[in-house]
């Protein structure tokens, strides 16, 4: 495969995905016969284990127990909560034959599951002493996605669909639970190094049958806003429909409350993107299918000393835990392995020729930034150790300080649409809290609105601030920005 290098920031960067999904073999995107499907190929598969691995550690510790719920939804169910129908019937995939026979009640392929949830909580829980309830899965859902669909960004298959669903006695009980969830969330994209804005998407955006949503959103290479996890209040809407009945300490019975919170491939796209460089992908050793490459560099005299040395090397690290391989291809040149590796994102490698093995040490290389660095054999397990945390911790400070310039104010209009112009990223402006001021602003500034601050994430300073709209009083400050 010819390998070509493009550059990942600005217009370029769509090409600069595809181009390293394709050449880091990470998604195979595209060929398939129906729109909108890929297919994970082993070294992204890898990546996309280790990030669903972190997910599940988080949620287990919370309290959260993981289950499998049908795929299949009838209609009538789909169709009970009438907002949430209405939010998604324009993306709903239906099965209307089994066989050569016409199905008595179109089936859904899901697209979420509250709907199934929803019906099963009222067959299991009917005391307060059994909540709250913490359920998730990870699974596959489908919408009919009509815009131009780009590999896990916007597919029709969601292939990594992570959605939990919780119950509660009362409105206080779910108003904890979103916070627990988004503390989740701030806890696993901290992990990824994925820079990150939490807003309360404005009532004409929140998903369908809720209360309010609060999004996890970021800026990509190109300026655009990717949305990366979002947390749903559902109140009662849901439970009401569905009869789900809580009898309560005080001997009453109500209908129960819901939350309900989702991550998707979105995620892995968002890890490729913004950590990567113009060479190709840089994954944090975390989430790195590879973590250590070893390139033995021999001539044919010494080639069996060198490797028996690499072989020592791998097994020493491999003992350790550490997920290391070794690249003794003879068909290529070092400087081919180094473009190859480095393309693939892992993190550190180790370089060994006769130098090392007459001094008994190796040469480590930081993928982040190309530092060398010649490591002692007795000293290796250690270096390599504290080598990957510094990796993390450079990916982590460097996407943070790019987003944080790309995250400005405003309190105009021609402000905004400067910053949205020349910065790309993400505006904020004052708002009076009027949606028809925040629809006008949609309208100005051709840009889709990320919603407010929340409340107990950060203090909203909008005092002595007017709406660039209607002049009035801002009671709190609105987010827009190009989005996917």
């Amino acid at each position: 495969m010819v390998k070509t290098r493009i550059k990942k920031e600005g217009q370029t960067f769509p090409r600069w995905f595809d181009n390293i999904v394709e050449q880091a073999e990470i998604y195979d995107y595209g060929r398939y016969p129906v729109k909108g499907c890929g297919v994970w190929l082993p070294y992204g598969f890898k990546i996309r284990k280790y990030v669903i691995e972190v997910m599940r550690k988080l949620l287990d510790e919370t309290g959260h127990e993981e289950i499998l719920m049908p795929l299949l939804i009838p209609e009538d169910l789909l169709s009970k909560e009438k907002e949430h129908i209405e939010g998604f019937r324009g993306e709903v995939y239906w099965v209307t034959k089994g066989g050569q026979e016409d199905l008595d009640v179109r089936l859904a392929l899901r697209p979420t599951s509250e709907t199934v949830i929803s019906l099963y909580e009222s067959y299991w829980f009917k005391s307060y002493k059994q909540l709250p309830k913490k359920l998730y899965q990870v699974v596959s859902i489908f919408r009919y996605e009509t815009k131009a669909t780009r590999p896990m960004i916007r597919v029709r298959e969601v292939t990594t669909f992570k959605e939990a669903h919780t119950l509660h006695e009362s409105f206080e009980s779910a108003e904890k639970q979103v916070i627990e969830a988004v503390n989740i969330y701030r806890k696993f994209f901290e992990t990824l190094g994925i820079p990150f804005i939490v807003s309360k998407r404005p009532d004409w955006d929140k998903f369908a049958g809720a209360l309010y949503t609060i999004a996890f959103d970021t800026v990509m290479p190109d300026g655009k806003v990717l949305q990366i996890g979002t947390v749903h209040n559902l109140g009662q809407n849901f439970t009401k429909v569905f009869e789900v009945r809580i009898q309560l300490a005080n001997e009453t019975v109500d209908y129960g409350w819901q939350t309900s919170y989702g991550i998707s491939e979105r995620v892995i796209a968002a890890l490729i993107s913004i950590h990567g460089d113009d060479l190709g992908l840089i994954l944090p050793p975390k989430f790195a299918p590879i973590q250590v490459i070893v390139i033995p560099i021999f001539t044919p005299e010494i080639k069996k000393e060198v490797l028996s040395y690499a072989e020592k090397i791998v097994e020493s690290l491999r003992k350790e835990g550490i997920r290391v391989e070794i690249d003794a291809r003879e068909d290529v040149t070092p400087g081919y392995k180094f473009y190859d590796w480095e393309m693939r994102g892992v993190p550190l490698r180790l370089e060994i020729g006769k130098r090392e093995v007459k001094g008994n040490t190796v040469t480590l290389v930081d993928r982040v930034d190309k530092v060398r660095k010649t490591v002692k054999l007795e000293h290796l397990v250690n270096e390599v150790l504290n080598a990957m945390v510094i990796v993390e911790d450079k990916l982590r400070k460097r996407a943070w300080n790019w987003f944080k310039d790309k995250v400005r104010e405003a309190r105009s209009v021609d402000e905004a649409k400067n910053i949205l112009k020349e910065n790309r990223g993400i505006v904020e402006l004052p708002w009076c809290g009027n949606e028809e001021c925040g629809l006008r602003l949609e309208e100005l500034l051709e840009a889709k609105t990320l919603g407010s601050p929340v409340g107990f994430l950060e203090k909203v300073e909008a005092e002595g601030m007017k709406c660039p709209v209607c002049g009035r009083e801002a009671k709190t400050k609105i987010r827009l920005a190009k989005t996917y």
